[in-house]
């Protein structure tokens, strides 16, 4: 079995996973518009996911779905959902990239 996510997993040690798919389908990923009996081509060597859905149904889709609202509205979480970028793009925080410039040493993480 295939599994894809746009998030992390835990205690998944079987079969073909991907992973931190970007972006995510929170943010309006192609993994929002996924609905049952849809194909998706998997070519793990070439790195390429593809949602095989027309481009007009796609479409159809995009402009019917709604963001989550929001559901924190102060403290940690809600700056991490506001500020902490796709995986494709390192997850850091938006505002600390390319700020400091200092190197990180192995035992700070």
């Amino acid at each position: 079995m295939v599994r894809l996510s746009d998030a992390r997993m835990s205690g998944t040690a079987g079969g073909t996973i991907v992973v931190h798919v970007a972006p995510e389908a929170a943010a309006g990923g192609p993994l929002a518009f996924v609905e049952t009996g849809d194909v998706i081509e998997l070519d793990v060597e070439a790195r390429r996911l593809h949602l095989d859905v027309p481009d007009e149904e796609l479409a159809r889709r995009r402009a019917k779905w709604k963001p989550p609202a929001p559901h924190e509205p102060r403290g940690y979480l809600k700056l991490y959902l506001d500020h902490v970028l796709q995986a494709d793009r390192g997850a850091d925080f938006d505002f600390l990239v390319g700020g400091s410039g200092a190197r990180v040493f192995r035992g700070n993480h």
